[in-house]
């Protein structure tokens, strides 16, 4: 027989950047604004980076072969907080974090 344990609270931050020294400057702020407040942390789990690249033409009309490739490189991270308390949750919105980085949050039961 399987002893039912409480059911975890659990935040997911998922965050986004175009610059990778950005992006772990956040995460290890979001870490320890959350580790001050006692929270367990899983993470920061690096995600797959997404590269979109756009080939244009040089030129508008004679040198059709002659083309410039270009590419922008999405760096993601997930960081899980399990069972986070108010004052983590209150903390972290309050949070000022630097320009350029995406911040997804979600609360999972």
């Amino acid at each position: 027989m399987a002893v039912a344990s409480e059911p975890k609270q659990k935040m997911r931050i998922k965050i986004k950047s175009y610059d990778h020294k950005v992006i772990d400057s956040s995460c290890k702020l979001i870490i320890e604004t959350a580790q001050r407040y006692g929270a367990e942390i899983v993470g920061p789990i690096p995600l797959p980076t997404e590269i979109k690249k756009y080939t244009v033409n040089r030129s508008t009309f004679i040198h059709k072969s002659s083309r410039e490739q270009f590419e922008m490189r999405i760096h993601k991270r997930l960081i899980d907080i399990l069972n986070p308390q108010v004052k983590t949750i209150e903390a972290l919105t309050n949070l000022v974090l630097p320009a350029g980085t995406e911040i997804e949050v979600k609360m999972n039961a």
